[in-house]
């Protein structure tokens, strides 16, 4: 089996709003628990600490058109729009409605609250938390699910003295937007058809706070960031940038996605991209409908092959996050995935490039860059 690293997961936001959950068992709910990930191969990734705009509580009810909810069960998971809980197969993709706006103080609060969470599933022995390439694979060779810190949407930083704080908790990635605007940039809509040229740049802040995380050596994300704001943010990063969970514009016309100068402009900075697993940022009609065959995840990761070659593509999941293809529907259906490609024709090496080495490698470049 190969092993998996995968860029994108919102596990940590279902586990904080269930806490009644035991990651360790097998669930019949999510995505990702201990059992499933052993059972698929999933050896690590970037666990996110998102913030919506509701409180995290305990079985907290879904709210906005584009808020994300946790499937509370795994059919769930296969069958309803991620936030709505709607059946997949008779709806469009979410109205543009950003969620949001969220404070700064509500969203360090759920951020800490989440750090909080990893190291006591670091402490009950199910992960251990990884703050580069050579914890990963330290990780992965002792069999331990590798966890690394991320940021999705930086409200929670609400001045780099903060992000100081977060970076020696174990931060290493952060997207600076999710699909709301904050006080450093501007995130895209979920409309379909749509484009990711919509609004501003980096705000004064955003650019500050770039700087700081080149400084830091954390990962500079780009999933549901605007076009502007891409292109500034790449213009002003010195380091690798990657798109953790984002697919392919030309393929699926989401705002979501990226256009393919995009992707070349993050193949000449020696970046990468994470397959979406998410059907509405998979399929030509945008629609979040379970019945996604594996073929259009195949094309997707033929194309990104295509303009940012071998080395330069991963997984980006979004599991506990979106709707999954059905044909995939949690952590323990990776192998079926591996199983298209190489019918596909792609060699062991590229698949496991692709499913591992790549985000270990892109690691080890923004450290050392």
């Amino acid at each position: 089996m190969i092993p998996t690293f995968d860029g994108h997961n919102d596990t940590l936001l279902v586990l904080l709003e269930h806490p009644e959950r035991d990651f360790g068992q097998r669930l019949e709910e999510g995505h990702i628990d201990v059992v499933r990930a052993r059972e698929g191969g999933l050896a690590g990734g970037m666990f996110a600490m998102f913030t919506p705009a509701r409180a995290p509580a305990r079985a907290a009810a879904p709210a906005d058109p584009g808020t994300r909810a946790p499937a509370s069960s795994a059919a769930a998971a296969s069958s309803a729009d991620p936030g709505t809980g709607a059946p997949a197969a008779a709806s469009p993709a979410p109205p543009p409605a950003p969620q949001g706006p969220v404070e700064g103080d509500h969203a360090l609060r759920t951020t800490l609250r989440m750090f909080a969470l990893l190291r006591r599933l670091e402490a009950a022995g199910h992960l251990r938390v990884c703050l580069g390439a050579d914890d990963v694979e330290a990780a992965m060779t002792d069999g331990v699910l590798a966890a690394v810190p991320h940021i999705e949407g930086a409200e929670a930083v609400v001045d780099l003295e903060v992000l100081e704080a977060l970076h020696a908790l174990g931060l290493r990635s952060l997207g600076p937007v999710w699909s709301r605007p904050n006080a450093y940039a501007t995130g895209v809509p979920f409309a379909f058809p749509g484009t990711p040229d919509v609004g501003t740049g980096l705000t004064a802040a955003g650019r500050e706070l770039v700087a700081a995380c080149d400084r830091l050596r954390i990962v500079l994300d780009v999933s549901h960031l605007n076009e502007a704001g891409f292109w500034e943010l790449l213009s002003r990063s010195e380091r690798p940038v990657v798109a953790s969970h984002s697919n392919v514009h030309a393929l699926s016309a989401s705002p979501r996605n990226l256009t393919d100068a995009q992707l070349d402009a993050l193949a000449e900075r020696d970046g990468l991209v994470g397959l979406n697993f998410a059907c509405g940022f998979l399929r030509e009609d945008g629609r979040h409908d379970a019945d996604t065959p594996l073929d259009t995840m195949v094309r997707h990761l033929d194309r990104l092959v295509e303009r940012l070659g071998e080395t330069r593509v991963g997984l980006g999941s979004d599991f506990d996050g979106a709707t999954m293809p059905r044909s995939i529907g949690d952590a323990s259906g990776l192998p079926r995935l591996f199983d298209a490609l190489r019918a596909h024709g792609w060699d062991d090496g590229l698949l496991a490039r692709v499913a591992h080495r790549n985000w270990i490698d892109l690691l080890r470049r923004v450290q050392e860059a």
